[in-house]
């Protein structure tokens, strides 16, 4: 049953709402904006009716708050309203609500009404799964390509996903650089940190697969693959409409060798220079390369490895991060020995 939040401050216009939709939906009514805030933490609305004045916050306000929250900018808002007015009909649309209804309302407009962006909200989440379900088989396939001509990474992107699904997670818990996080798609994010190394695919196999310490013209020749990952994300985002994902992988591609102290490559960008995608991708790359066997190297432990990133908290990596790598890395360290079982 789908479940709709009315957020009106006349207990009037509540109770005749909620009798008009209760036998249809799971109905949820509140007095104010704060308290659907408070709730929406824990219930996940698939629609909600807006009352536009309302003490504290108006419908205004509220919607402008919604929609900055990625967590719930794609919940359809539709305003209540007293007003035939079409500046204020114009800037509710403006701001993303999908619809108005005027009260007092007719309860077969308002059940119709509702029936029809449900049925809308409910195909654009099918086609936003496919098109998503598309796109992670196209950065499989391409992650694929990557390793199979890189021999001595097996299984590094998927484990360097793993390891930023959980270290995001730790940083939404401890509100780390909390204003960029919450406007992400973590999805997406996860999802386009496969591609970092897709500029490997630019290489050639005898400075992939050497087996020996690379020389200096050798590695110079490596380190190019940031910057090639970059251009070819940014060929593919020339011929497709598609952004968001691709800015997402460029970032990633491009910066995740960069150092907090500005002494990375390709750009020696420093400090919050440089993107918090690169920043995160860093730790988890050099601790994956650490404790995974490469030809020239053997593994090191998981606590060599945690040691070595915290000794270069400051100067390779941005020292928060570090800090919080430092919090997951049991996790972490369980999160590689599953992967190693499968």
């Amino acid at each position: 049953m789908k479940t709709i939040f009315i957020v009106d401050d006349s207990d009037t216009n509540l109770s005749m709402a909620e009798a008009v939709l209760d036998d249809q939906y799971r109905v949820m009514t509140m007095p104010s904006a704060s308290k659907m805030f408070s709730l929406l933490g824990k219930v996940a609305p698939d629609l909600i009716l807006l009352d536009i004045e309302m003490p504290e916050m108006d419908g205004f306000e509220t919607i402008k708050k919604l929609k900055a929250e990625s967590s719930y900018a794609d919940i359809p808002v539709m305003f209540l309203t007293g007003r035939n007015d079409p500046d204020v009909e114009a800037k509710g649309l403006e701001l993303g609500a999908v619809d108005f209804v005027t009260k007092p309302f007719s309860a077969p407009v308002l059940l119709n009404r509702i029936k029809t962006h449900l049925g809308i909200d409910e195909i654009i989440r099918e086609r936003t799964a496919q098109v998503r379900q598309l796109q992670n088989s196209i950065v499989a396939v391409l992650a694929d390509m990557v390793e199979s001509r890189d021999k001595g990474t097996g299984g590094h992107i998927e484990r360097t996903s793993i390891y930023i699904q959980i270290l995001l997670q730790k940083m939404k818990e401890r509100s780390v650089y909390a204003t960029e996080i919450g406007e992400w798609d973590i999805e997406k994010i996860v999802s386009s940190a496969r591609m970092h190394d897709l500029g490997k695919i630019s290489i050639t196999d005898v400075i992939i697969n050497k087996t020996g310490k690379l020389t200096e013209e050798e590695y110079d020749v490596m380190k190019k693959h940031a910057e090639e990952g970059e251009r070819i994300i940014d060929e593919i985002i020339s011929r497709t409409s598609e952004d968001e994902f691709l800015q997402y992988a460029k970032l990633f591609a491009g910066t995740h060798h960069e150092r907090w102290d500005g002494k990375g490559y390709p750009r020696g960008l420093k400090e919050n220079e440089i993107p918090l995608q690169g920043r995160i991708m860093a730790i988890v790359d050099v601790y994956d390369a650490l404790v995974s066997e490469r030809p020239y190297k053997k593994a090191f432990s998981d606590e060599e490895a945690i040691k070595i990133i915290m000794q270069n908290s400051g100067t390779h990596f941005d020292p928060k991060i570090a800090s919080l790598f430092f919090e997951v890395k049991d996790h972490i360290k369980s999160a590689k020995a599953d992967i190693a079982c499968v």
